[in-house]
């Protein structure tokens, strides 16, 4: 007896466009949108003493690590800023790029079980990653304005400019960027390991080629050594935060619009080669 593709709600088949992502699909999952973005939360911080309080114990410890190790023994540059603040505004914003990387590059490797079992939009997961990591983010901003006012009582010269407006725009180039590499990289592992066993140490590498421990200022106008740190589309945000909440950084459109735009190749290409990979990832994973 035969049935008729009307008779059934949804009909699963290979997608055969290059950049169809079914984003209305997206939607219409997002209640298990919503609980990947809840499991990530119990999963993480589930038998812990301290539980989510861990999200502000590690950007404070590695403030402090950063203060004593590169501010008082290497003597680096904070602009003339607070030490803590300064190292501070680079470490939240690093972090909440480089765990939606590493977590997302991990896609297909940490969820193949449950992609082998039932169907629903692979790309909810990548994407509850980057929601989920946005709401640590934001307990994490919340921490640093906390310490702002503390400094700001304390006669601190530091004061918020005009381009702490721009706020939503850093967190949105940040969240692109990382979703953008992190969905290429998963979609590289499905045939080579090997990828994702240098995403840690090549993430740790990249935040030194970022000014989170130190000021764009710091280098030589037109001097390589700069042409490469501005290469990092990190900086330019790391920058425009420090300017926007701290009064003291390197603001350029052309950096920021830069940052923009590889956000939005990143993304372009990622979703493409991600829609490619998807479809029989479950032969080589």
């Amino acid at each position: 007896m035969e049935t008729s593709n009307s008779s059934w709600d949804l009909i699963i088949k290979p997608q055969s466009k290059w950049f169809d992502l079914h984003l209305r699909e997206l939607w219409k999952y997002r209640d298990l949108v919503y609980l990947f973005v809840k499991r990530d939360f119990v999963t993480l911080y589930k038998q812990t003493i301290l539980g989510p309080a861990w999200l502000i114990i590690n950007p404070l410890i590695a403030t402090l690590m950063y203060t004593v190790v590169f501010g008082n023994i290497a003597g680096l540059s904070t602009d003339g800023l607070p030490q803590m603040l300064f190292y501070m505004a680079g470490t939240i914003t690093w972090e909440y790029f480089s765990q939606c990387l590493l977590n997302t590059s991990a896609t297909f490797q940490a969820n193949a079980n449950i992609f082998g079992k039932v169907y629903f939009p692979r790309l909810a997961i990548p994407f509850s990653i980057t929601l989920s990591q946005l709401l640590k983010f934001a307990l994490q901003f919340l921490f640093f304005m906390a310490f702002w006012l503390y400094f700001s009582l304390n006669n601190a010269e530091i004061s918020i400019t005009w381009a702490a407006s721009l706020f939503p725009l850093l967190v949105l180039i940040m969240a692109i960027q990382a979703l953008g590499l992190g969905i290429l990289i998963s979609a590289l592992t499905t045939k080579y390991r090997d990828v994702q066993n240098l995403m840690t140490f090549g993430v740790r590498m990249a935040m030194y080629a970022t000014t989170v421990v130190y000021p764009l200022s710091s280098m030589l106008e037109g001097s390589t050594k700069r042409l490469f740190i501005l290469a990092n589309p990190m900086t330019p945000v790391i920058e425009t935060f420090r300017f926007g909440f701290l009064g003291t950084g390197t603001f350029s459109w052309i950096h920021l619009s830069y940052s923009a735009a590889s956000g939005l190749i990143l993304i372009i290409l990622g979703a493409i080669v991600f829609n490619r990979v998807e479809k029989n990832f479950m032969d080589t994973v």
